[in-house]
């Protein structure tokens, strides 16, 4: 059983990430009796590797997933990876241009057996990265968006909402990305600020002596102007009714149409109208009848209809456009304007509003009941203020458009009749076109946005359509855990989608988690060069700290703050267990105690007729950790457990109840009862880790349980400790706080002198009563843990002592120290407070100087501001030590 000097978790973790899967042990029996839980994973990207906001989601997603199982649930963590249809697909493109190629060239059949080789090739990467930070999946329940059972789910859903007429064929106004040549929904499109104009255009008034003056951020899209608006409230405007306007440069007569699209308020008041270009004018256009002039194509280069500038691409014509108007006198001012500019989300170019034939999801039908669903409590957010962003979203949602103009996705499952051009919606691919009868049909050339299958994720990956036993026991599912970047993406999407579908919610809650951010608190991105590969970490730290470095900071409704200092914490901690089981380990063997489990029907108390007190408190310090962590779990509150289950292992167990049986163990004992205790606790408190540190506690613990009869196959399948009421001891923590306290207090004085550690003192306690009785009790721990020769007595502390004196309510503690000694440390201290003094008198001048803060970097001034704390920290103890020896003789 004897353990490696040295803690690697490289040398064992990938072992057990693999066995975890190769042994089957997470396969879920649907039809097995008890709770369920089930979690579907937010589906990675194919194309993706892990970043550190997966490694946050999947840390919290296992932990909870593993308390659970521990816990007896039917508990299912459903893996599975998305298609990812406009990622993919230019990744695809990308490898074709690198050989000369283009999609188009070679054609659809071709690309998407390309990008389905890729994705048998590489599609695995984010797979075998799950697999390696331990991810406790049904890996026999792995699913794809574009599979051919999640395929079927699609078609069955498209179906079924275009035949009740929530889906419709129509022109709108759309994104158009020029980059990706597809469509994109609102959610799409990012918006970024950036410095612009706003130029004032006159607009010549046929028939009189007047212009009106329109303001435009975007000048090329004039030549496709069809009318120019002013609000009817306007008075300014009332002797226009009827007139028309001069557009410049294109030499047509344009009307003025009388339209709340214009804002009294901006500008001049009145607005060019485009309906071609700006979904607002496109609105104007239907209300008033006016034509479509479309001046700028799906690439961003101006169409015939711009004229002159045919040809031309959108910024270069922008240019010319302003010249010409310039030269013609035409142009009223030029004004700075910050510009909030949609971009695709993908590739960052700038969108173009353009009015196209797509395919939507009429939502206002779907929103309904899905704001119902959060309002009546079906569904719970965790933040709950999360629930208030969620609302103002669905209750102004706007038609979703669901077709792309993509080739790697679920083709939209539409025929075109080439002979009567009717349509044709059906699950099955159609022979014939089901209004005239004819072969001659060619399918919708669309696919639909990666959204619509992803919306359906929580009951497809379950066998639906079809009623099978997983869809029956796994929905709704009981929790999703996910980034609030995709709140409306994805959940209010699989919200209304699972409500219309199955009639009932996709699951119970929703934990929201934050960002994981850099140690100066900055967003990780590329551009900043400060993202951090989760996979090279966790080889550095251990899987293990890296988890427990990420669950510190993982309060509800914050950020991560992700920093080498808190996992080389982490990683001490590790160590820190590992050194614990050693010591464990090897006095086993020295004491004759095999491998060791506790029988199932063990009861969480010490064993023996008179249990020391060591064992009655960790028992009862047990309990209590049992029960605040699985709560802490239970709540979501993954910052509470891991700070209790730290304090635990390390403060309780190993600086306090393993120092105490150090004394207390014997050689060639066997399984008495102080080894029985130290074991019960140990394993107890490997279970109580296991869900936030897996690796090392199962390899901790079946080293500790090899060969145990009835034990399970893995840690990660024993029972979670619960608490047991009758465990408490409060007798027991209060003495052991009172012993804690002694011991400390003795350190703390002989700390403070620099005394030689390895040197025992001569002390005296000055205490009566319980206290006096349980230093008695526990001489030889306190003694042997403080390095101090004690002698009691029960009569108060003298006015004048030889030494230094520590006094607490509950005892007066004597450090005896010769008056030469004493001497020699208030002349040591008294001239560290002097060096003290003066750096802080340093840092506090250069603080103060208003020239230095207004030069000096932010991070320097940080670093003074944080060493003068520190100086004035240790200054004030340093005088607090120096009166204590003051008051001595």
């Amino acid at each position: 059983m004897q353990l490696e000097k040295v803690y690697e978790p490289q040398r064992f973790e990938p072992r057990w990430a693999q066995w975890w899967v190769d042994s089957g042990i997470f396969h879920v029996d649907a039809q097995a009796p008890g709770p369920v839980f089930c979690l579907a994973i937010p589906p990675p990207n194919v194309t993706g590797s892990l970043h550190t906001g997966h490694m946050l989601e999947h840390t919290e997603i296992d932990a909870t997933i593993r308390w659970h199982r521990m816990r007896g649930d039917n508990t299912l963590w459903l893996p599975g990876t998305d298609h990812a249809g406009i990622a993919t697909q230019l990744l695809v493109e990308r490898q074709l241009a690198g050989e000369g190629l283009t999609r188009r060239g070679i054609g659809r059949e071709a690309f998407l057996e390309r990008v389905w080789a890729w994705k048998e090739q590489y599609g695995d990467t984010i797979k075998r990265q799950m697999i390696r930070i331990g991810a406790s999946c049904d890996w026999s329940r792995e699913r794809f968006t574009l599979s051919p059972e999640l395929s079927r789910a699609v078609r069955e859903a498209f179906v079924r909402l275009y035949e009740k007429g929530l889906i419709y064929r129509g022109e709108y106004m759309v994104n158009w990305c020029p980059r990706c040549h597809t469509a994109l929904s609102d959610l799409e499109v990012v918006h970024e600020e950036v410095p612009s104009n706003l130029w004032h255009i006159r607009y010549p008034v046929n028939g009189k002596d007047r212009c009106l003056v329109v303001a435009t951020t975007r000048p090329e899209t004039m030549l496709g102007d069809t009318a120019v608006a002013v609000n009817p409230r306007d008075t300014r405007y009332r002797g226009l009714a009827g007139a028309t306007v001069q557009l410049p440069l294109m030499n047509r007569a344009i009307p003025v149409i009388f339209d709340e699209v214009a804002d009294p308020e901006f500008g001049t008041g009145v607005v060019k109208v485009t309906p071609a270009h700006d979904l607002n004018d496109f609105e104007a256009g239907k209300r008033h009848n006016l034509p479509k002039v479309q001046v700028i194509d799906d690439a961003a280069r101006m169409t015939a209809a711009a004229g002159a500038y045919a040809g031309l691409d959108r910024l270069e014509a922008r240019q010319r456009v302003v010249a010409d108007l310039d030269q013609l006198g035409l142009i009223e001012k030029i004004e700075p304007y910050p510009l909030s500019l949609g971009k695709c989300q993908r590739c960052r170019t700038a969108v173009e509003p353009l009015v196209s034939i797509q395919w939507f999801v009429k939502t206002r039908p779907l929103a309904e009941p899905a704001i119902r669903a959060i309002e009546d409590g079906s569904i719970r957010f965790i933040p709950e203020n999360w629930s208030k962003t969620y609302f103002e979203w669905m209750r102004n949602i706007r038609d979703w458009c669901i077709s792309r103009q993509l080739w790697w996705g679920h083709r939209i499952p539409a025929w075109h009749c080439l002979d009567c051009r009717g349509m044709t919606v059906a699950r099955e691919d159609p022979a014939a076109c089901a209004q005239c009868g004819s072969p001659r049909l060619e399918q919708d050339p669309d696919v639909l946005d990666t959204w619509f299958s992803s919306g359906l994720w929580p009951f497809s990956t379950l066998g639906w359509p079809d009623r099978t036993q997983d869809l029956k026991t796994f929905y709704p599912n009981s929790l999703l855990i996910t980034g609030f970047d995709i709140l409306f993406f994805w959940v209010a999407r699989m919200i209304m989608m699972g409500l219309e579908c199955m009639d009932d919610v996709p699951f119970r809650e929703v934990y929201i988690h934050g960002l994981v951010r850099d140690a100066e608190g900055q967003k990780m991105s590329k551009t900043r060069g400060n993202v951090i590969d989760p996979l090279q970490i966790t080889e550095q730290y251990g899987t293990d700290a890296v988890r427990m470095s990420m669950l510190l900071g993982a309060a509800p409704g914050t950020d991560i703050i992700l920093t080498e200092e808190r996992m080389l914490s982490a990683r001490a901690f590790a160590n820190k267990i590992w050194n614990a089981a050693r010591f464990i380990f090897l006095n086993m063997e020295r004491s004759g105690v095999a491998a060791w489990m506790p029988p199932p029907e063990a009861a969480r108390r010490p064993e023996g007729p008179e249990p020391p007190l060591e064992d009655r408190w960790i028992f009862s310090r047990l309990n209590e950790c049992a029960a605040q962590a699985g709560g802490a779990i239970a709540r979501y509150r993954y910052h509470e457990a891991a700070q209790l289950l730290w304090r635990f292992f390390w403060h309780e167990f190993c600086d306090w109840h393993l120092e105490i049986k150090k004394l207390r163990l014997r050689e060639n004992t066997g399984l008495n009862a102080d080894w029985r205790n130290l074991l019960t606790v140990f394993e107890a408190a490997l279970r109580l880790l296991h869900p936030v540190m897996p690796f090392i506690t199962e390899e901790l613990w079946q080293r500790l349980t090899e060969g145990c009869a009835g034990r399970p196959a893995s840690i990660a399948l024993a029972r979670y400790p619960e608490a047991d009421p009758g465990a408490s001891d409060p007798a027991a923590e209060r003495d052991m706080e009172l012993l804690q306290e002694l011991v400390v207090s003795a350190r703390n004085l002989r700390a403070d002198l620099k005394l030689d550690p390895k040197q025992r003192s001569e002390a005296a306690l000055y205490a009566r009563g319980a206290v006096a009785a349980l230093f008695l009790r526990e001489r030889e721990a306190v003694e042997k843990l403080a390095m101090v020769n004690i002698q009691v007595s029960g009569e108060p502390a003298p006015a004048q002592v030889e030494g230094v004196l520590r006094s607490t309510t509950e005892f007066d503690l004597l450090l005896r120290v010769p008056a030469a000694q004493l001497e020699a440390q208030r002349l040591r201290i008294q001239k560290e407070n002097e060096r003290l003094e003066k750096l802080i008198e340093n840092s506090r001048r250069q603080l103060a100087d208003e020239t230095f803060l207004a030069r000096a970097p932010e991070q320097v001034v940080s670093s003074i501001q944080t060493k003068l704390a520190d100086y004035q920290a240790q200054l004030a103890k340093a005088r607090e030590t120096l009166a204590r020896l003051c008051r001595s003789k």
